[in-house]
């Protein structure tokens, strides 16, 4: 059972009549086969159409290739009428026919500015893309092939619809001829720019795309990936960038046409207060550390410094950090703790001290409960839930124990 595929020849039809040949009922749903149809399935890098059958919502289109049959799948439910009213989303099939006239309008301007032919398209709900041969096209290519695009779109020249042999499209400007449906194509005549085989849905005339603007570029292999938008879509992209202009605009107190160097300016601004936050942490990390080291405990040769602080006080990094300076040269042993909704603990030493820092922080741990950690001779550390300071307290104060007992 075949349908009459309607929307070939006429892509502005949104309500019809039908009957239902067949009901298909898989695991995927309920599809129903009609003796006509204007719903576009998805083939060609084009989506389907949706919309109702007697008000059922259509919740996709595809073609059933064991025989050509287009199956409309519905949403939950069945359609006991055999005769049926369809109507086809306008808004979501006129968005599609904009897009799709308006690639095969870009992929003929690549052409014509860069000789480079189109390798792919896909259409989504979200972006239009065609694919080109990288190799072929040059910065200032995009911007002509775009300008060229909407002259033709503002020339509002008539699309038609054409059917040629395959013998006859031989001797037709064809961009690429596929293989022909029993020696048969459709062709997409755009006036005096472009003839191109295709199945879509497209506009009648070119003015209907409104306007088509390239609005990314990105390499996929050895192809250069053009991300474009035309009609109703482009209009969405304006608007959303015009809005984040004017606000940048407003808060940088400049006009449009200096947006870039205002940011670029504020950038470099960032960068420099950054490395002198950089500056000042580590002098105050330094300060920190000379100060800790100045109140620690002697024995022997060695400098035991023991704190524990708090999360408002203090991070892991901070304590990460300020570890590695204290034992970055002399005699030291560092026995850090951090308090809080987590807590933590790092020991370290440095290279000339002695003891076993990974030995040190396992009964340290075992008071902190279900802590957990470990490390290496001369650094190691761990940490587990919420503790508060004097449970960290008398895990440091249990290690520096152990350590003096070493010396």
């Amino acid at each position: 059972m075949t349908t009459k595929r309607l929307y070939y020849e006429d892509a502005y039809t949104t309500r019809f009549k039908a009957r239902i040949l067949e009901r298909v009922r898989l695991e995927k749903g309920t599809a129903v086969v009609l003796d006509k149809s204007y719903f576009y399935p998805t083939s060609g890098g084009q989506p389907f159409d949706k919309g109702f059958i007697n008000d059922v919502p259509v919740l996709d289109v595809t073609v059933r290739e064991i025989d050509g049959a287009i199956l409309h799948w519905i949403s939950k439910g069945d359609i006991w009428s055999e005769d049926i009213v369809a109507d086809i989303d306008w808004a979501r099939r006129f968005d599609h026919m904009q897009q799709h006239t308006g690639q095969h309008i870009l992929s003929q301007a690549f052409i014509r500015v860069a000789n480079a032919e189109t390798l792919s398209f896909h259409l989504s709900e979200e972006t239009v893309t065609i694919d080109l041969e990288a190799t072929a096209v040059q910065p200032e290519h995009i911007e002509q092939a775009e300008f060229l695009a909407n002259q033709v779109v503002w020339q509002n020249r008539p699309v038609r619809i054409r059917a040629a042999s395959t013998e006859e499209a031989q001797e037709l400007p064809l961009r690429k001829i596929p293989a022909g449906r029993d020696g048969r194509l459709r062709l997409i005549e755009i006036e005096g720019f472009d003839i191109t085989a295709c199945g879509g849905t497209h506009v009648s005339a070119t003015g209907e795309v409104g306007l088509i603007k390239v609005v990314k570029l990105g390499r996929v292999g050895a192809n250069l990936r053009v991300e474009f938008c035309c009609g109703q879509r482009a209009l969405g992209d304006y608007r959303q960038k015009n809005s984040v202009v004017n606000r940048l605009t407003a808060v940088l107190t400049t006009g449009a046409g200096e947006i870039v160097d205002s940011v670029t300016k504020l950038q470099e601004e960032v960068k420099e207060a950054r490395r002198q936050i950089k500056r000042q942490q580590t002098s105050l990390i330094q300060l920190e550390a000379d100060n800790l080291l100045a109140q620690g405990k002697k024995k022997n040769a060695t400098t035991i410094v023991t704190r524990v602080f708090t999360d408002t006080e203090s991070d892991a990094s901070h304590l990460r950090t300020l570890a590695s300076r204290l034992t970055k040269e002399g005699d030291v042993v560092a026995l850090l703790g951090l308090a809080g909704e987590k807590c933590m603990l790092i020991f370290t030493r440095s290279a000339a001290a002695p003891g076993d820092m990974n030995q040190l922080i396992k009964p340290a741990l075992q008071t902190l409960g279900s802590a957990s950690g470990g490390g290496t001779v001369e650094m190691a550390q761990g940490g587990g839930p919420a503790a508060d300071a004097e449970r960290v307290e008398q895990a440091v104060a249990r290690a520096e124990r152990l350590l003096l007992g070493q010396l």
